[in-house]
């Protein structure tokens, strides 16, 4: 909040309250989420196939693309991690984007007031809204590691 205010050193943007500021809002958040559990999967396939893909001589983009790809179920799961970290956000997207009707609202700080307001009936429809969004990515996920795993032998 206080970078993007007019005082702080993002101010001259004029970004407060905006989309802008919420999308910045949920980088700052969600990427120290990510790179930590991609960091994870990655050091520690290094460390499994690192005497492997030194002895076929792979070039480093080669090492770095046979990690990727042996690591895609774990790195999936990072940026699953991250957009329910992202999706569920209420703070700091209520703090830099103000919940400006038609402008800034989403659905979680809608759920935040309406349930303020005391429209609980409202709010636990949002909230199934919400839900439903979440078991409809993790119905993806499933749906390509099944397809995945079926072309396998």
């Amino acid at each position: 909040y206080m970078a993007l205010s007019r005082s702080g050193p993002l101010g001259g943007f004029g970004l407060l309250f905006s989309p802008g500021a919420m999308v910045i809002a949920q980088v700052i958040i969600v990427t120290p989420l990510i790179a930590s559990i991609a960091h994870q999967t990655l050091r520690d396939l290094w460390a499994e196939y690192h005497d492997l893909l030194i002895s076929m001589n792979a070039t480093r983009r080669q090492r770095i693309l046979a990690l990727i790809w042996d690591g895609r179920r774990a790195l999936l799961t990072a940026m699953l991690a991250g957009f329910g970290r992202a999706i569920g956000e209420v703070g700091a997207i209520m703090i830099v984007g103000g919940n400006i009707e038609h402008v800034t609202r989403v659905l979680t700080t809608a759920i935040a007031l309406e349930t303020a307001k005391g429209n609980f009936a409202f709010a636990m429809g949002l909230g199934l809204v919400l839900i439903g969004l979440a078991v409809l990515v993790n119905l993806a996920i499933h749906i390509i590691g099944r397809t995945e795993r079926a072309s396998q032998w």
